[in-house]
């Protein structure tokens, strides 16, 4: 298994995984700073005199592409497993111990 598809699989479940990221990060910071937060409408959420309400709300609602992104995630992970448990037989096969 090359290091560059090694890296483009990574790269592209760290892609996956994402919209996840989204929902934690406004979720957190919408709890700290006291903000109400739902897939209702966007609301005022003051954070260092800046308004990131509508900002919040756009990462809160695109967790619901996770529903698209988190399959992908898990197939990608089993390519990955794929890959190494073959590179694995192979090596122990050839007998090389690396």
């Amino acid at each position: 298994m090359s290091r560059a598809l090694t890296l483009i699989l990574l790269g592209a479940l760290a892609i996956c995984l994402l919209p996840v990221a989204g929902v934690i990060v406004s979720t957190s910071i919408a709890e700290l700073a006291g903000c109400r937060l739902d897939e209702a409408g966007s609301y005022p959420c003051v954070v260092l005199g800046h308004d990131l309400g509508g900002l919040l709300a756009t990462l809160f609602v695109s967790g619901w592409f996770a529903l698209l992104t988190l399959p992908m995630a898990g197939l990608i992970v089993m390519v990955l497993g794929t890959l190494w448990l073959v590179r694995m037989i192979r090596r122990r096969q050839s007998g090389s111990v690396r």
